[in-house]
């Protein structure tokens, strides 16, 4: 809160060049371009005069826009942070939620400039700022969502901007009491219709058409009978653009959808709209030939009829009835109707005007649906406050400008008007209200320009000379006989000849000008020449359509058609001429001025820094021909009228107070006179300001920007005060906080001193205790001992007295020696009894059996060591069963036991499995016997196929693996040829990886002689049967040394590779590797991976 309540006035601090152009000292054009581009190239795009913001496309997204700048900007004065929209949008927002004053947003430029971003921009804020609820948000996003919808339908691609606004839209947004929105009616202004059937090169039609054919599903396509490739259809290809970078065609088709379903459009709505576009595409690749009549009139025939076919079953209208209104037309003659045939060019004319009569109707129609949706439902919630925004075309000036640019300028015209009216009234009504004199102001009144275009005569006779250029206009189109572009031309140069503002050719004061040729008019605007070709003039005001082609649509059984042409129902049959498009845009123009001077307007004027649409890029003359033609000086001159400048004295007095010594640091008196006392302080001359009822007025910005040098040096003063005061005082709590620090340290070291001498006497009191208190427990312990000695001395004594007793009665009865023969007979019969049991239960022959008979502790020993040569005897009886051969296989098993047993995976799994050794019956292979009659290794122990790895990249080759009790064999397989032949002595380590595996590791003895062995190094095989192989290796091994080769089991371990040492790392479970192992070498480094 304490936030919004200190008023910073970072208009004049923190910011590059001038915020306010208001304050801008000299006022020259080049110094207000030099201003805007000095503050563009900072990504400043926004500047004030006074209370209008002028916004310079960026062509880039820039971090101004996010939540946090909303909260930032949210409830602010508009001078208290630097320019944005966001502070124009708050305050606009708060005088009609707070004052219950209407606004509008008035928003200008031309095409590119950022219109549409900046009432995007406008709503976005509103909807943030603005109240939460279920309903609200709803309207909110029905509101924001009409953006979308519309921007897909009157947007399109042109030569300077590839989101070109062809339409001008005006969104009263209304609000309850509380500000919240509540529903809105959105007013379209002269939608660009001649588009849908050309455009020019480089441009494109409106969006939706590409929208629909990319993002539009096959089976939606395939009902409209339309093809996804834009190319296909005449009305799109023309221009040789179809698609933009910078615009994605299948996202935002979603995004229409989608918006459409937010407002409320049902789905049979929906449908109904697609059919009416694609009847659009398809009535533009209608084609005509020539045909010449009986009569030696010329007609035209459609070239191909499937088009037209296609068409009819969209809009589920006659074919015939179609085809005959675009190829014939009807005309009454004193209540007879006479057909005749159109030739070529007709029909092409009216095959164009049915498309742009199809689409700029179903625009219309798509506003008003919209404006059914977002309308205020309900009354209930008391009047309602209403907050404009106004996005429509700015003032345009091309190479040849036409009708169209000829009534937008005419709009810009009374824009401008308002806006001088306004602000001048603004400005007098404040001048009044302070008590200030008011002073007149020199400016342009382009009145007299408005007059010129829409003034209307008391008589509707066309020779009257008094009436504006769309009056005369119209008569001309409604006058009989030969009307063209040129008789309409010399109406103009008889009836304004003499006006100051219009020249002509025709005209006797510009008969020798040779820049205006014959067929052109040139209008002196406010934001300066343009010339007007007549050429279509004529035409375009009058906009016909065949009255066949509007009962041909009224005819079809589309659902929306009906409501399209109304005009075509033949019960409300009528001969009056339809309005003029001249005529119906001075109407609805003057509805708008109505509607803006019933609300307190707010401008944004926006502008486009370069025609290439880049970012960072600033050129010079188009930005001065906007300034111009936007009448940027005209506004900075209006609002200077005077004087520049003026503030409340509360928030003048409050940034300059530290200018007087009697108002610093604090004034408690009369604003104004805290005020006054400044000035004089500063010594200001009394002609450069004045003083109102609540304002001070500045006369001349250097009076300002002097105030603000003072300020910084004055603050720069105060700043070094502050840091000096604060340095000694700093300096002086360390000192006071140094000396606490040492009084407390003091004490606490004496506490800590004499607790320590206090604990160690303590300690040493204590040991002394320990040390009496254990010699005591130690005496009464001997003590005790002492009497438990003396207590079982007197029991053994007594016991064998008792003893000596009862033998010395009992002696004369019994013989000297019964009671140890007695004793000795008992021990013996127990243990007779115990060896009996054991018999009896002894447990079986299997070696494998744990079973043992259960006996009293007394025999438990020797029951133990029973046990153990039970078990001996058993398996020797056990391994008398086998033969040799049996029993070398046992200890093969037992080998691999003691070997691999809870070291390797999968050794549990072979435990079962007998090792056949021979696994390819070499003993009955005759190659193999051939060979052995050579190499002398009759006796194989193990052969199987297994994979040699190369030492060099790790592939692998199959071979045979042949063990010997002499060497260990690599044979071709295929041939029998002994590739390697390794006797068992040679080999000193056998290594394999604690893993699933295959991989055997074979490592050879070095000589220093190098035979050919030691040259090639270690050998590595994947051997299916490895823990067997490995196994009756080493018992080879063992048999012919005497010396059992060492075994190592380890993720990690080094190999010989001729005279490199490789290090072999083994991975387990790496993804992506189908069974078995995959080998990879990279230089002294080689890696086995398995899954």
């Amino acid at each position: 809160m304490a936030l919004h309540q200190v008023i910073t006035l970072s208009i004049l601090e923190n910011n590059v060049g001038v915020s306010d152009a208001v304050l801008l000292d000299p006022l020259t054009e080049d110094a207000y371009i030099e201003n805007i581009q000095q503050r563009f190239a900072h990504d400043q795009i926004y500047t004030y005069i006074g209370n209008v913001v002028v916004s310079v496309n960026p062509y880039r997204k820039l971090a101004l826009y996010t939540d946090s700048v909303i909260e930032e900007y949210r409830c602010r004065n508009i001078y208290e942070l630097p320019p944005h929209i966001y502070a124009i949008s708050d305050d606009a927002y708060r005088s009609m939620r707070d004052r219950n004053l209407d606004q509008c947003i008035i928003i200008s430029g031309e095409s590119g400039a950022g219109k549409t971003e900046a009432s995007k921009m406008i709503m976005h804020y509103i909807a943030k700022v603005s109240g939460k609820g279920r309903d609200i948000d709803q309207v909110k996003e029905q509101l924001l969502q009409s953006n979308p919808v519309l921007e897909a339908f009157g947007n399109a691609k042109t030569n300077k901007n590839d989101n070109s606004s062809r339409f001008g839209k005006y969104m009263d947004i209304e609000f309850n009491y509380k500000g919240d929105p509540i529903g809105g009616v959105i007013t379209n202004y002269l939608l660009e219709k001649s588009r849908v059937s050309g455009q020019s090169t480089g441009e494109r039609n409106f969006h939706i058409f590409y929208q629909l054919l990319t993002g539009a599903d096959p089976g939606t396509l395939a009902n409209l009978k339309l093809t996804s490739d834009p190319n296909q259809f005449a009305i799109l290809n023309k221009s040789g653009c179809v698609s933009v970078d910078t615009v994605d065609d299948n996202e935002n088709y979603h995004t229409v959808m989608h918006g459409m379903k937010v407002i409320g459009f049902t789905e049979e709505e929906i449908e109904a709209v697609h059919q009416l576009l694609a009847s659009v595409l398809k009535l533009g690749n209608v084609a005509f030939v020539h045909r010449s009549n009986v009569d030696g009139t010329d007609g035209c025939n459609i070239e191909d009829d499937k088009e037209i076919r296609d068409v009819s079953e969209l809009l589920s209208c006659s074919l015939e009835n179609l085809n005959e209104s675009l190829t014939r037309k009807s005309v009454e003659v004193r209540g007879e109707k006479v057909k005749s045939d159109l030739n070529l060019a007709g029909a092409t004319y009216a095959r164009d005007a049915l498309c742009k009569a199809i689409y700029s109707r179903m625009f219309s129609w798509l506003v008003r649906r919209i404006n059914d949706s977002i309308r205020v439902k309900s009354q209930s919630t008391g009047k309602c406050k209403v907050m404009g925004v106004l996005d429509i075309y700015g003032f345009e000036v091309f190479q040849e400008n036409s009708f169209e640019q000829f009534i937008i300028n005419y709009c810009n015209e009374k824009l401008q008007q308002i806006f001088i009216e306004l602000t001048l009234k603004e400005e007098q009504d404040e001048y009044i209200k302070e008590g200030i004199e008011w002073i007149h102001v020199d400016f342009f009144n382009n009145a007299v320009i408005c007059e010129l275009i829409e003034k209307t005569s008391g008589t509707k006779s066309y020779r009257m000379p008094n009436v504006g250029i769309l009056a005369m206009l119209d008569e001309e189109c409604l006058r009989p006989g030969n009307v063209t572009d040129k008789t309409f031309l010399e109406k103009l140069n008889v009836a304004c000849g003499n006006h100051p503002h219009y020249e002509s050719r025709g005209c006797r004061k510009n008969q020798s000008d040779r820049t205006l040729s014959h067929d052109i008019f040139r209008l002196k605007h406010y934001a300066g020449n343009v010339t007007y070709k007549v050429e279509g003039f004529i035409d375009k005001n009058n906009d016909l359509l065949f009255r066949d082609l509007s009962q041909a649509m009224f005819a079809c059984g589309h659902s929306l058609l009906k409501d399209l042409f109304p005009e075509g129902d033949p019960a409300l049959k009528s001969l009056k001429r339809p309005v003029t498009t001249g005529s119906q845009f001075k109407v609805s123009v003057t509805e708008l001025m109505k509607n803006l001077l019933s609300k307190n307007p707010n401008y944004v004027r926006c502008m486009k820094p370069n025609d290439q649409k880049k970012p960072g890029v600033f050129t010079l003359d188009i930005v001065r021909h906007q300034v111009r033609y936007l009448g940027l000086m005209e506004n900075v001159r209006v609002r200077r009228a005077g004087y520049a400048y003026r503030q409340t004295y509360s928030q003048f007095l409050f940034r300059y107070k530290m200018l007087a010594n009697e108002t610093w640091p604090h004034w408690t008196g009369d604003p104004k006179e805290g005020v006054r006392i400044i000035c004089l302080a500063q010594e200001i001359d009394a002609e450069e300001y004045a003083f109102g009822k609540s304002k001070i007025f500045i006369r001349n910005p250097r009076m300002l920007f002097d105030m603000e040098e003072r300020r910084r040096d004055r603050m720069h003063y105060l700043a070094v005060m502050i840091q000096k005061t604060y340095k000694g005082w700093k300096q002086q709590k360390l000192y006071q906080l140094m000396r606490t620090s040492q009084i407390i340290i003091s004490a606490r070291f004496r506490g800590f001193w004499a607790q320590k001498q206090y604990q160690k006497t303590r300690n040493a009191t204590l040991v002394l205790q320990c040390f009496v208190r254990g010699w005591n427990a130690r005496v009464l312990l001997r003590k005790l001992k002492r009497e438990k000695l003396e207590f079982w001395a007197v029991a053994v004594i007594r016991k064998y007295f008792l003893g000596w007793k009862v033998r010395k009665e009992y002696r004369k009865k019994f013989r000297a020696q019964a009671g140890p023969k007695i004793v000795k007979f008992l021990q013996v019969a127990l243990k007779k009894r115990f060896l009996l049991n054991i018999k009896k239960s002894l447990p079986s022959l299997s070696p494998t059996d744990p079973y043992w008979p259960k006996c009293s502790p007394r025999f438990k020993t020797t029951s133990d060591q029973l046990q153990v040569i039970f078990h001996r005897w058993r398996c020797v009886k056990y391994r008398e069963k086998f033969d040799t051969a049996e029993r070398y296989k046992m200890k093969e098993k037992v080998t691999a036991s003691d070997i691999f047993k809870d070291k390797k995976e999968g050794y549990l799994q072979t435990v079962p499995l007998r090792f056949a050794g021979d696994y390819q019956n070499l003993r009955q292979n005759p190659k193999w016997k051939k060979m052995n009659e050579v190499n002398n290794d009759n006796h194989v122990v193990f052969a199987d196929a297994v994979r040699k790895v190369n030492r060099a990249n790790g592939k692998m080759v199959d071979q045979l693996l042949v063990v010997s009790t002499q060497a260990i064999l690599v044979i071709e397989q295929h041939t029998m040829q002994v590739k390697y032949r390794i006797p068992v002595a040679e080999i000193k380590r056998i290594s394999l990886s604690p893993f699933r595996d295959t991989l055997v590791v074979l490592h050879l003895q070095k000589h220093e002689n190098g035979d050919k062995l030691s040259k090639k190094g270690d050998f590595l095989f994947c051997c299916d049967h490895a823990m067997e192989a490995v196994a009756k290796t080493y018992l080879v091994i063992q048999n012919s040394t005497s010396q059992a080769p060492s075994v190592q089991i380890s993720k990690q371990f080094s190999a010989q590779f001729g005279s490199t040492s490789v290090q072999l790392n083994f991975q387990n479970g790496v993804q992506d590797i189908v069974g078995g192992i995959k080998i990879q070498r990279r230089k002294n480094v080689m890696d086995v991976l398995q899954p």
